[in-house]
């Protein structure tokens, strides 16, 4: 049996919501919203220790550059200790990580050379950012009712943009209270504890392991390999499957047309259009708000629709056209303003049909491998597309940011393509043999 047909075979979820589903999203997603806050706890200070410690950018852009390599290699390891240990143990590793590298910036140059401490908090934020889409996906997927799933996806989707949206007026806003960056750090070390003591509270929540003990048939619930019936997925059958590989392009594609708005959305709209940076610097905040709402459809859409690619492709492709338009400069510039921001509704709405159509693809008992290792595309896409993005801006080619990211989205709409079609396949015997 090829691993997308074990993935199709897997008994599922039982279609009765638990009583328990919302709490386990909402841990989830508060978790996930303190890696998105970690995401951004150095660029958000980037002009502080560069005036203060007299670092250039792109000393300061190295940092960003650790961050996403050790996130994105860790992640791929952390898939398999998620299935090996389980999610619950490696998500309080992870949050321990995130107060040390709070820690960590704060005291960067009192000890040593600020960079060097600097280097080490984006070493730490990286390794505790690892694990966090295996941990929550394995979360998610074995303890929350099928019927709630496209909501939990798009819950989770949404927690990790407020998280952006909260590290600046967190950061900023308590360095401007207090007069001082270090102490904001120590702030965003101490809400980290926070947060981990309100899961620990509830931790029975999070346990993607409680029933396998005492039932290991359960259909819905946490299955470490041993209780799958089926050997475990090892590294190289991981890495042989085409499906796998697929869903990695498409994060990969999707992350650089992300990167592409969130790094140069508002200089290139500036240099093209002509509108002041005091109005452009709300697009990338739009952008991310209409890519909550979309979420939240998403959510909806995820339950009543079988071929999920087709609604990441048409939504994808919405979003796309809307780029080219701007890319052309013929919109007038507040239109143009406008549509930017509002594409981010496109990508949003294509999220929770994209992470259940990944979970459609993944083999039983392997889903912390899958999406570590998937999800690895990510922080590859933000690495490697940020540089390219950045020449053309260097070099005067601001259109260049909008076509790229809608050739982006079109790549990546011709992943989820293949994708869906290979475990459409895939189901089919099941389908005509039930």
């Amino acid at each position: 049996m090829s691993p997308v047909n074990q993935a199709t075979a897997a008994p599922a979820p039982h279609d009765a919501p638990s009583p328990g589903d919302a709490q386990t999203i909402g841990l989830v997603g508060l978790a996930h919203g303190i890696s998105h806050f970690h995401h951004l706890l150095l660029p958000t200070l980037f002009p502080v220790f560069a005036h203060e410690f007299g670092l250039s950018f792109a000393e300061l852009g190295l940092l960003m550059t650790v961050f996403f390599a050790v996130s994105g290699i860790g992640q791929t390891v952390s898939g398999f200790v998620v299935d090996r240990l389980g999610a619950r143990p490696v998500l309080f590793a992870a949050l321990a990580c995130f107060v040390a590298a709070g820690v960590c910036t704060a005291s960067a140059g009192l000890i040593g050379s600020p960079y060097a401490g600097l280097v080490l908090a984006a070493v730490l934020a990286g390794v505790g950012n690892a694990p966090f889409h295996p941990v929550d996906f394995t979360i998610l997927n074995h303890r929350v009712s099928l019927p709630r799933l496209g909501h939990a996806f798009s819950i989770h989707g949404i927690s990790g943009n407020l998280g952006w949206a909260l590290a600046p007026v967190f950061l900023i806003g308590l360095q401007g209270l207090t007069g001082s960056w270090r102490v904001a750090c120590l702030a965003a070390a101490g809400m980290t504890l926070v947060v981990m003591a309100v899961l620990w509270s509830r931790r029975a929540a999070l346990d993607d392991r409680a029933e396998a003990a005492t039932a290991p048939q359960a259909t819905h619930r946490g299955q470490p390999d041993h209780a799958t019936g089926q050997p475990p997925l090892r590294l190289g059958a991981l890495l042989a499957m085409p499906t796998v590989w697929l869903c990695f392009s498409f994060f990969f594609w999707s992350t650089a047309a992300l990167s592409a708005v969130q790094s140069f959305a508002s200089p290139a709209l500036q240099q093209l259009y002509g509108l002041p940076a005091g109005l452009t610097a709300f697009v990338v905040t739009g952008f991310m708000l209409a890519g909550a709402a979309g979420m939240v459809l998403g959510g909806f859409l995820v339950a009543r629709v079988q071929r999920l690619e087709r609604t990441i492709g048409a939504a994808m492709a919405a979003s796309a056209g809307v780029m080219v338009l701007t890319a052309t400069g013929a919109l007038p510039p507040l239109l143009a303003a406008a549509g930017v921001a509002l594409a981010g509704f496109g990508t949003g709405l294509a999220g929770p049909s994209r992470d259940m159509l990944i979970k459609r693809a993944t083999p039983a008992g392997a889903t912390g491998r899958v999406y570590g290792l998937v999800y690895s595309g990510l922080d590859l896409g933000f690495a490697v597309s940020a540089p390219m993005f950045g020449h053309w801006m260097d070099h005067g080619q601001p259109a260049w940011i909008f076509g790229g990211a809608a050739g982006a989205l079109v790549l990546a709409i011709l992943s989820a393509t293949w994708v869906g079609g290979r475990v459409s396949m895939a189901s089919a015997p099941k389908a005509k043999t039930a």
